[in-house]
């Protein structure tokens, strides 16, 4: 099996070593095209303005100055033409991708280009906590990695299916099992605007979000990583809502 491993965190992230190891648990035909630098929030992005500038790093190891999306068609439609990857594997991502995460992730952006190249893609990250922001537990990952990628590949990846998944801020042995799991969704009560000055009175702003109580939705992927379980989510790429679609058709008169 030919193994590409991206992510968003950049070429030089400890999660990435973690993303080899588990992929070369699975194969020793692995190759690594990531970002320079760290891409982290910038979604499903192409570098259209600005040239995609290559480094050999190491022997089948490559960094773009690009972003997530770039590094996957570097490596599909240039790198590995002469032999495309059979899995796409994005991550291990410094923090959970969970929730409406997904929508800003560079990690999941990885599989998505993956995806939509047909190729089988899993995106995995990391949740870390306050008192794990620093070091996250890459163990976690990069133990029960090999085993989930396992069984997402014997189950199967249906085409236009990406699978998304996240491994809970513990130690290997204390993981609770594996959720298959909804996507969830926070509320939107969490996310504020940080306004500051600079050295000459300007306003300039973070955007951060507040750390407040919270209580996930059972069955969903905050629910999975809150109660010690690695939580795996298959996602679509079409993402037409049929119901609506029928219902707009009616109103339309279609």
């Amino acid at each position: 099996m030919r193994i590409l491993c991206t992510n968003d965190d950049g070429i030089h992230a400890p999660g990435l070593k973690t993303l080899e190891a588990i992929a070369r648990n699975l194969s020793d035909d692995v190759w690594v095209v990531a970002p320079e630098t760290d891409q982290s929030g910038v979604a499903h992005s192409l570098s259209l303005n600005d040239p995609l500038r290559l480094r050999e790093v190491s022997s089948r190891h490559f960094a773009v100055k690009g972003t997530p999306t770039d590094c996957v068609i570097m490596g599909v439609r240039h790198l590995m033409r002469d032999a495309k990857p059979d899995l796409v594997l994005s991550g291990v991502n410094r923090g959970q991708n969970v929730a409406e995460d997904v929508t800003y992730s560079g990690t999941v952006a990885g599989a998505i280009e993956g995806t939509i190249l047909g190729i089988p893609s899993i995106a995995l990250s990391q949740a870390y906590g306050p008192g794990t922001r620093n070091a996250p537990r890459w163990q976690c990952a990069e133990h029960h990695g090999p085993k989930v990628v396992r069984r997402v590949l014997e189950a199967g990846v249906d085409k236009g299916i990406l699978v998304n998944v996240n491994f809970p801020d513990c130690e290997p042995e204390d993981v609770e099992g594996t959720a298959l799991v909804n996507q969830g969704q926070r509320t939107q009560e969490l996310l504020r605007l940080d306004e500051r000055q600079d050295g000459r009175g300007n306003p300039y702003f973070w955007i951060a979000f507040e750390r407040r109580p919270f209580t996930p939705g059972n069955g969903t992927d905050l629910w999975a990583i809150a109660n010690r379980r690695i939580a795996v989510t298959p996602l679509r790429i079409d993402m037409t809502d049929e119901p609506t679609l029928t219902r707009y058709a009616q109103a339309f008169g279609g």
